[in-house]
């Protein structure tokens, strides 16, 4: 199961967004097993029959379920035996940073902080959470700026002090090398983050992390597993993605407006890591998605 398949998801969110929304009503599941650095709240209704995996946990789900995955954690639903032809899906994501470690520390924060140190393992809700707080996840969307964060929040808290959730994994895939909290890779993604619709050269991020070039290469493959120059297209990807789902601007303009020298290049590097064109990408998301 944990062969080579495990796609790395980059999602569209961005670092000027608080979460990002998406609600979809479908025949299938079809996304393979993946994992990203978002934390991610799953509402799934309709779907009795299909299978959940997360880590290493493998069950077949009920009529309705509610689902929070940690940062890194694989997770993936798949049809099965489920027959339903109204699949509604919410996802919500949000930064792993969101909350601010700081913060997660005051006591008004502790069922909160608790929840997202289970979350490692991956979280299902009761039968009884999640109807008494589906229609709050599902009219999410309907709010606007700060109201959808203060909601967020709310039925966050709401359900770290809910009953009966269930740890799903036996151990937590939080795979270490993805752990950025060295503060001189922070900066050289911070600076990737603000720097991404430009040429930028190794040269000059190294410096911003003040490093040597080499040793730089080295750490930042050794940090994240992915080199300089895939770690930037991957940013560069995020925005992109976004721009597909939430722009009508061309692929073209988007291409360049993300980075890519040139459409062929970009189309590529597309493909290679979402198995899909820019194009298929962008008529894929028939879904309502909102960033807020």
């Amino acid at each position: 199961m944990m062969g080579n398949n495990i796609v790395r998801e980059i999602t569209p969110l961005t670092q000027s967004d608080c979460f990002t929304i998406f609600s979809r009503t479908k025949k299938d599941f079809d996304f393979p097993l993946h994992y990203h650095e978002e934390y991610e709240l799953n509402l799934i209704l309709h779907a009795k029959g299909a299978k959940r995996i997360v880590g290493d946990h493998i069950d077949t789900i009920e009529d309705a379920e509610l689902v929070f995955i940690g940062p890194n954690l694989y997770h993936a639903w798949f049809t099965h035996q489920c027959k339903s032809e109204e699949i509604l899906e919410i996802t919500i994501q949000f930064h792993k940073d969101l909350f601010d470690e700081r913060l997660l520390k005051r006591n008004q924060l502790n069922f909160i902080s608790n929840m997202f140190e289970r979350s490692q393992k991956g979280i299902l809700f009761s039968a009884e959470t999640i109807e008494r707080l589906s229609p709050r996840l599902l009219s999410l969307n309907q709010k606007k700026g700060f109201d959808s964060v203060l909601e967020l929040f709310s039925i966050l808290h709401d359900l770290s002090i809910s009953r009966n959730m269930r740890t799903l994994s036996n151990s937590s895939f939080n795979n270490e090398q993805f752990n950025y909290n060295s503060r001189r890779i922070e900066k050289a993604f911070d600076y990737m983050n603000a720097n991404y619709n430009r040429g930028i050269s190794l040269e000059e991020v190294a410096k911003v992390a003040s490093m040597p070039e080499v040793s730089f290469s080295r750490f930042i493959k050794k940090r994240t597993g992915s080199t300089f120059i895939d770690s930037l297209n991957e940013i560069r990807l995020g925005h992109a993605t976004k721009l597909l789902i939430s722009s009508t601007q061309t692929v073209a303009e988007i291409a360049y407006k993300c980075g890519f020298n040139n459409i062929s290049n970009f189309n590529r590097i597309f493909k290679k890591k979402k198995n899909c064109t820019p194009k298929e990408f962008r008529d894929s998301f028939s879904g309502t998605r909102s960033f807020i």
